[in-house]
């Protein structure tokens, strides 16, 4: 993001405006942007929905939004009426093709009165049914002409599979360029996973070392204490696989993997994002077992409360195949990283609620020290907390004070609420605002979502067509079926799960 650029003239218009999304997300997240002034001067939200809500009506619903999600609590009330006096309602059905000429007739009064190039930001925040449809009379109705100014943004999922996903970049490209299509992942604009880029490109200090030579495996763990809620009918089309590897964690694994990029350009970075999607190795079919597992949480003990197993949940087949956990092994073949093992893990109702990376280095080739010295002996890593805390661990060996030789692993920690005082922008503000800067560096672009889906399609095939008999088979609140445990020993490896760590801040979802 450029901290000195300020987007042009904008309008974004919501489809699916009175939706959960837009109150809990978008609009605090526009509105933190108004109060940081990196907004426009020259600025206006279109919420189109369903529901029978007049302007003011509308804004006292965004009003509790804020009240209630913002990062900054409840909103000032001289500040959140200059900011609501933006903010216009549309009633109607977005299927009709009256809907799309009032938008454009709106816009087109916005764009007299500021007499310039305005963007247009379509931001679909709706089922991903409705997608083709929607761009498709965004674009009859001539809202897409300015190639350079007129955007879409799409909130995952991205199709369902590798031929899903290539079907729908192919009906968006008849109507928007590539550099037009912003495909959102809120997961790329938290602070941590972009100060990634920071660590490895701004220091000298790691990047001789960040190699096979030196580096014995990579772990990425995503969990999450939350069960499905409401949202099982969703999540039964999905799971863990398509929810969360396919995107979030795949993105992680191309920001620790990729090669350093020439400038912070958009298709640069992306570019070298696509190179360590190509050069992952293919599961083969009859490989999959071994690279990958799968698990459905059961009943359990989450902090002292009894919660429910996943097929005891809404909207949740008695029979589910769908699984809740998944765990992924794997290698890129390039020569940066030839053999190094990457282990991807990510579960619902999991012990913890906690994203990090791990990198884990090789030992030291001699040790000098005698057995007793070394008891305790751990080894090196540096360790990226995303979520609920923030910031960067190095764990490395130290001397014990004392008359004898004893070794301790120590730590050296970087933590962004004790260096830093002002408030964490949400994701959505990151990634919002660069949408109106129209820089596409933390989107993904469709050759790397095709890549990525293309990994995945050989575990998604057998775990559709081979139904676990095991399920469910891991209680809530572990760490996962015992066969996560199994498939990273078998490298002499074990997943890191750190103790939680109190957060005085509101986590990221």
């Amino acid at each position: 993001m450029d901290a000195i650029k300020k987007a042009g003239p904008t309008v974004i218009v919501i489809f699916g405006g009175s939706g959960d999304l837009s109150w809990r997300k978008l609009v605090p997240a526009l509105y933190n942007l108004y109060l940081d002034k990196w907004l426009p001067e020259n600025f206006a939200v279109l919420g189109l929905g369903r529901k029978d809500l007049n302007d003011t009506d509308f804004r006292a619903h965004l009003h509790e939004g804020i009240d209630k999600f913002s990062r900054r609590g409840k909103a000032n009330q001289d500040d959140w009426d200059r900011f609501a006096k933006c903010i216009t309602y549309f009633k109607c059905d977005l299927s009709e093709d009256t809907t799309y000429t009032n938008v454009g007739n709106q816009i087109k009064q916005l764009e007299k009165d500021w007499k310039g190039d305005v963007n247009h930001v379509f931001y679909l925040a709706v089922a991903p049914e409705f997608i083709e449809e929607i761009s498709e009379k965004i674009g009859n109705a001539g809202l897409t002409t300015d190639k350079k100014h007129h955007r879409i943004v799409i909130e995952k999922p991205f199709g369902r599979d590798l031929e899903s996903a290539r079907a729908l970049d192919e009906s968006l490209s008849k109507i928007f360029d590539e550099g037009q299509i912003f495909r959102i992942d809120h997961f790329l604009g938290k602070e941590t996973v972009q100060n990634i880029l920071a660590f490895r490109f701004a220091n000298a200090l790691f990047e001789p070392i960040w190699n096979r030579n030196y580096i014995d495996h990579v772990q990425i763990t995503v969990s999450e204490q939350l069960g499905v809620e409401k949202r099982g009918g969703y999540y039964e089309t999905a799971g863990a696989l398509r929810d969360m590897i396919q995107n979030h964690l795949l993105q992680l694994l191309c920001l620790i993997a990729m090669e350093p990029p020439v400038t912070f350009d958009g298709d640069e970075v992306r570019n070298r994002k696509v190179d360590v999607l190509h050069a992952l190795r293919r599961i083969k079919i009859d490989d999959v077992s071994r690279y990958a597992v799968r698990g459905q949480y059961d009943e359990g003990w989450i902090e002292g409360q009894k919660v429910p197993g996943y097929r005891e949940e809404q909207d949740v087949a008695k029979d589910s195949n769908t699984e809740t956990f998944a765990a992924v092994k794997f290698f890129i073949d390039n020569w940066r990283w030839q053999d190094v093992p990457f282990y991807l893990r990510t579960g619902k109702r999991m012990k913890d609620s906690s994203s990090l990376i791990a990198v884990q280095f090789k030992p030291v080739p001699h040790q000098s020290f005698q057995n007793e010295t070394i008891s305790n002996l751990q080894p090196n890593r540096l360790i990226m907390n995303i979520q609920p805390t923030m910031g960067i661990r190095l764990q490395f060996q130290a001397k014990r004070p004392g008359l004898k030789m004893v070794l301790n692993p120590v730590e050296m920690q970087f933590d962004y609420k004790e260096t830093y005082t002002t408030g964490t922008p949400e994701a959505y503000e990151i990634l919002l605002l660069d949408v109106m800067l129209g820089d596409t560096s933390l989107f993904m672009r469709a050759d790397q979502l095709e890549a990525a889906w293309s990994m995945l399609d050989p575990i998604i095939k057998v775990w559709e067509e081979n139904p676990s008999i095991s399920f469910p088979n891991y209680a809530s609140g572990t760490q996962g079926p015992e066969e996560a445990e199994a498939l990273i020993a078998k490298y002499g490896h074990t997943w890191l799960n750190l103790p939680p760590v109190k957060n005085d801040n509101k986590p990221q979802k």
